[in-house]
C-alpha cells in the first residue's frame, strides 16, 4: 500500500510540474512572448540551480563517506591483506582529491559562464603548454598509481608456498567440502569420473598421498603459518571469496586455481576486536544459483597447539573407507 501511494505521490508531482509549465507557456503567448527565447535570467536562474544542486550532491557524498565508510572493507587478517588496504586508501585518497577539486568547479563555472548576451565567445585555438601539463601529470600519476598496483598483485600472488599447509577447497551447489592434507603435505590425486555419493570429490584412494588426507566441514587455520588453498568445482563456476583474508578465487569447472596466504589474526583476537558473533566465513561472490546466498564455510584460525589437537580428532580418508567396509 505505502508503495502505491508513493508511486502516486510521483505521478501528481509529474502531471503538476507538466501543467504549470503548460500555464507558463500558455502565459507567454498572451504576452506575445517568444517562449523559446531563452533570455539572461533565465540563465541566471538555471545556473543557480545548476549550482545549488551541485553543492548538494558534493554534500551527499560527504555524507555517504562519513555514514558507510566502515562498511567499505571489513578488518584485514592476513599479511598480504594489510598491503592491498594501504593500496586501497592510497587509491581512495587520489581519487577522492581529484573529485572534490574538479566537481566544484566544474559546477561553479557552469554557473560563472553561463550565457549571457553582452558577453562574446573567446576562442581558445591551441595552447602547447597547456596540453603538455594536463598529459603529462595524469600520465605520471597513472603510472605510479600503475606500478604501486603491479608491486602489491605481485606479492600477493608470487607467494613462496613450499612450506604451505595444502588444503582442498571443493565447491558444489550449494556448499563448501575441504580435504587437508596429511603428513606428507601432499594432497592425493582426484578424477571427476571417480566421484560417487560416497567419494563426493573423486578422490584416487590408489594414490598413496589421499589416504592421509581428511575431509573436512570447517577449516581450521594455524596463525602465522603459511596455507595454500586449492579450488575445485562440481558445477557452475563459483567464487570462493574470504573478506577479512583478502581472499578471492574463481572455481572453475576443470580447472585448479589456487591462492596462497598468511592469516595474522586468531579468532580469538578478531572476537575480542569485533565482536563474540565474529566468524571468518567462505562466501561465494559469483551468483551460482537460487540457494547462493547459503553457501558458507567456517575458517577457524589457532594456535599451533590448539590445530594440532583438532586435526588429530579427525579421521583420515584410509581410517573412513575401514569404518564403512566393516
Amino acid at each position: 500500500m505505502t508503495n502505491i501511494l508513493i508511486a502516486l505521490v510521483v505521478l501528481l508531482v509529474i502531471v503538476s510540474l507538466v501543467q504549470l509549465t503548460r500555464v507558463s507557456e500558455l502565459l507567454a503567448e498572451l504576452k506575445k512572448e517568444d517562449v523559446n527565447e531563452v533570455t539572461d535570467n533565465d540563465n541566471k536562474t538555471q545556473g543557480l540551480l545548476y549550482l545549488v544542486v551541485g553543492m548538494g550532491f558534493i554534500i551527499f557524498v560527504i555524507w555517504q563517506m562519513v555514514e558507510w565508510n566502515h562498511l567499505i572493507l571489513p578488518p584485514a587478517a592476513s599479511i598480504h591483506g594489510a598491503e592491498i588496504d594501504v593500496l586501497m586508501k592510497f587509491t581512495m585518497t587520489l581519487i577522492l582529491v581529484v573529485f572534490f577539486i574538479v566537481t566544484p568547479m566544474l559546477f561553479y563555472f557552469a554557473y560563472k559562464y553561463r550565457g549571457n548576451k553582452n558577453n562574446t565567445a573567446y576562442f581558445f585555438a591551441h595552447d602547447n603548454k597547456l596540453e603538455l601539463i594536463w598529459t603529462i601529470i595524469p600520465t605520471v600519476v597513472l603510472t605510479g598509481v600503475i606500478i604501486f598496483g603491479l608491486k602489491t598483485w605481485d606479492r600477493a600472488m608470487n607467494v613462496d608456498t613450499s612450506d604451505a599447509k595444502v588444503i582442498e577447497v571443493y565447491s558444489e551447489q550449494f556448499k563448501w567440502t575441504a580435504r587437508s592434507s596429511g603428513q606428507d603435505n601432499k594432497l592425493g590425486e582426484s578424477d571427476f569420473r571417480l566421484v560417487t555419493n560416497t567419494n563426493a570429490l573423486g578422490v584416487n584412494m590408489e594414490d598413496d598421498n589421499s589416504l592421509d588426507d581428511k575431509l573436512l566441514r570447517e577449516v581450521h587455520l594455524v596463525v602465522g603459518e603459511p596455507v595454500l588453498l586449492k579450488f575445485r568445482s562440481r558445477d557452475v563456476i563459483h567464487s570462493a571469496f574470504l573478506p577479512h583474508f583478502r581472499v578471492q578465487m574463481n572455481c572453475v569447472p576443470g580447472l585448479i586455481t589456487q591462492f596462497a596466504f598468511t592469516p595474522t589474526k586468531t579468532t580469538k583476537q578478531m572476537k575480542e576486536e569485533e565482536g563474540e558473533d565474529f566468524e571468518y566465513v567462505l562466501l561465494c561472490n559469483k551468483i551460482c544459483g537460487s540457494a547462493h546466498y547459503n553457501m558458507q564455510m567456517s575458517f577457524i584460525v589457532e594456535t599451533q597447539a590448539e590445530y594440532d589437537a583438532w586435526i588429530a580428532s579427525k579421521q583420515t580418508l584410509s581410517e573412513k573407507l575401514l569404518t564403512q567396509k566393516q
